[in-house]
């Protein structure tokens, strides 16, 4: 729970679910349940401080002196706050992503859709833009276990700056996303970033 009157709201997953049963497109699909990312999974991108600090900050210890000096290092606060929770949040954001990418690898389907995911501006060690954990990062890391390369095409309003930055300089993954430039969040995507090194044009 983020808080009254903050712009994200998780139970809009609980709304999509119903959605889906309530229009009986549930008859048409298989819905599983995602284990939670274990720590060793969240550590395949993110930093092992932040994830430290993830797993063990709370309401309640929030100003103690061990998590109040790293507030402002990896950017909890305000847009990203700290609530009850969080990291069990994290863990079903993040092992929803893997889990569907394990059954992409397995070919047990040929879509898969996690509800609770697309938290693309989380960084290895930041949190931005309400996401905590990139579970996107995660799930595509999955999948370069199997695959040679992936496409990763991101249509929110937002640049998708986390998973860009993720694999900037690599050809493995190629990053596409549409989104509004100029003054508006997180301010990055310019039409000449197109990556570096054996990256380069594989970021647009």
């Amino acid at each position: 729970y983020y808080g009254q009157g903050h712009p994200m709201k998780p139970h809009r997953i609980r709304m999509a679910h119903n959605l889906i049963v309530h229009y009986a497109l549930h008859r048409r699909m298989e819905i599983s349940r995602p284990f939670p990312a274990a720590y060793a999974d969240i550590r395949r991108f993110h930093s092992p401080e932040y994830v430290e600090f993830l797993s063990t900050v709370s309401p309640e210890t929030l100003h103690d002196h061990t998590h109040s000096r790293h507030l402002k290092r990896f950017n909890v606060g305000e847009d990203c706050p700290v609530f009850d929770g969080l990291y069990n949040f994290c863990q079903a954001s993040a092992g929803g992503s893997i889990g569907a990418a394990v059954k992409l690898n397995r070919q047990d389907a040929d879509i898969a859709i996690n509800w609770a995911g697309g938290l693309h501006h989380a960084k290895k060690s930041e949190a931005s833009g309400f996401c905590y954990v990139n579970d996107i990062v995660l799930g595509i890391l999955e999948l370069l276990k199997v695959h040679r390369r992936v496409l990763y095409v991101d249509i929110d309003i937002h640049h998708g700056d986390g998973v860009e930055e993720a694999f900037y300089v690599t050809d493995r993954v190629m990053t596409v996303s549409f989104h509004k430039f100029g003054d508006f969040f997180p301010g990055t995507g310019h039409i000449k970033d197109v990556g570096v090194a054996s990256g380069k044009y594989y970021a647009l």
